[in-house]
C-alpha cells in the first residue's frame, strides 16, 4: 500500500453499513467490504486504520432525499416504490465529518470498524412520503412486491442516470440500521432528519413535519 511505503501514520476509511467481502448481498457491499479488509490488512504498526460504516448519508446536495425529490416531481399521482419496508437510519453528513475529526487522534478507534447511524430508523416508504410532504406534493406511494421490485430494477437501470439498478435492489435486501443508533463512543449526538432535511428541501418553516407525519400515520 503506497500510504504505508510513504510513511502515512493514519488512515480513516469510508466504508458502508453491511459491507462484507464474503457476505454482502450486492456487488456494492462486497466491494466496500473488500476495500475495508484491504485497508485493515495493509495497516501496520506505523499506520493506524479506522473504518466508518454509515447508513445512508443525508445533507444538502445528497443523492438520497434529493434523488427521491427529483423522481417525485416527475411522477404524478402514484409513486411505485421497490422494497418499501427496508429500513434505514439516516445519518447527517456533518456528523459523519465530525466523527472523522474526533477519531483522527483517538487511540481507542485504532483498528476499529465503527457503525454510524442517525438517532432514528425509518422504512423507505416513510422516507419517500416525508420527501413528498417537504415538496408539498400529493403522492400515493405504492409498495411493490419482490418480483415487481426486481422488474423495476431491470427496467430503470437502463434509463439515463440509472435511478434504480439490480445492484440497488440487492443492497435493499438488508436493513441499513444499527443495533444502537447514534455513535456515543465518539461523544457525538447525531442530528435527526427533521433538523436538517426541511432546511434544504422544504424550507425552515417545514421543520417538525416528520414528527407530525409519524404521529398521524400511526393512528
Amino acid at each position: 500500500m503506497p500510504a504505508v511505503t510513504h510513511g502515512v501514520p493514519r488512515l480513516l476509511h469510508m466504508s458502508a453499513l453491511n459491507a462484507s467481502e464474503a457476505n454482502g448481498t450486492s456487488q456494492y457491499l462486497r466491494t466496500k467490504g473488500e476495500g475495508e479488509n484491504r485497508a485493515h490488512t495493509h495497516g501496520s504498526a506505523s499506520m493506524q486504520v479506522t473504518s466508518f460504516r454509515p447508513s445512508v448519508i443525508f445533507g444538502p446536495g445528497d443523492s438520497f432525499f434529493n434523488r427521491f425529490a427529483q423522481l417525485l416531481r416527475i411522477t404524478p399521482g402514484l409513486f411505485p416504490l421497490a422494497c418499501p419496508e427496508t429500513r434505514f437510519a439516516p445519518v447527517y453528513v456533518g456528523d459523519v465529518a465530525e466523527a472523522f475529526r474526533r477519531a483522527l487522534k483517538n487511540r481507542h478507534t485504532f483498528g476499529k470498524h465503527i457503525n454510524l447511524c442517525g438517532p432514528r430508523s425509518f422504512s423507505l416508504r416513510e422516507l419517500v412520503l416525508y420527501t413528498a410532504q417537504m415538496l408539498n406534493l400529493k403522492r400515493q406511494v405504492v409498495g411493490l412486491g419482490d418480483r415487481t421490485s426486481q422488474l423495476q430494477a431491470r427496467l430503470l437501470e437502463h434509463l439515463p442516470g440509472k435511478p434504480f439498478s439490480q445492484d440497488n435492489y440487492l443492497s435493499l435486501q438488508t436493513d441499513s440500521t444499527c443495533s444502537e443508533n447514534g455513535f456515543p463512543d465518539l461523544g457525538i449526538k447525531p442530528k435527526d432528519v427533521d433538523e436538517i432535511v426541511p432546511l434544504y428541501l422544504g424550507g425552515k418553516n417545514y421543520r417538525g413535519r416528520f414528527q407530525h407525519y409519524r404521529s398521524t400515520s400511526a393512528r
